[in-house]
């Protein structure tokens, strides 16, 4: 698979689960992923999910504009993903635009985890 189809499928799971239930995302980190949130950082998959289950929202939808994806190593086949979109969220009238990168690194044959994960809301 090329990385624009593995982008294209981690990023429909991600956002999927993200909006109806941000605990199915544990599985996609581990104990030395990073997270990086509106300036605040978190390391392990628990505390990655522990934030953002906490958010304090009860209602969100991502709204997927643009998805690049790109190899970030010639051997090892990880792959960097950068999302923009739109946050539509509890009565919100307003969406927020965002950006997030993604650091997918592989884990056995097709499958992959979340090394890093940055978020921003795009706030002028």
């Amino acid at each position: 698979m090329s990385a624009d189809q593995i982008a294209k499928g981690f990023t429909e799971f991600y956002y999927n689960a993200f909006d109806t239930n941000r605990a199915q995302l544990a599985p996609l980190y581990r104990d030395m992923s990073m997270l990086t949130y509106e300036d605040k950082q978190f390391v392990g998959a628990q505390n990655i999910v522990n934030h953002l289950a906490g958010l304090p929202f009860t209602r969100i939808k991502h709204v997927i504009t643009k998805c690049d994806a790109q190899p970030s190593h010639p051997t090892q086949g990880s792959i960097l993903i950068t999302v923009m979109g739109q946050l539509q969220f509890d009565d919100s009238p307003a969406p927020m635009p965002f950006t997030q990168t993604f650091h997918l690194y592989p884990e056995g044959p097709s499958n992959y985890f979340v090394y890093n994960d940055m978020f921003r809301l795009v706030l002028h």
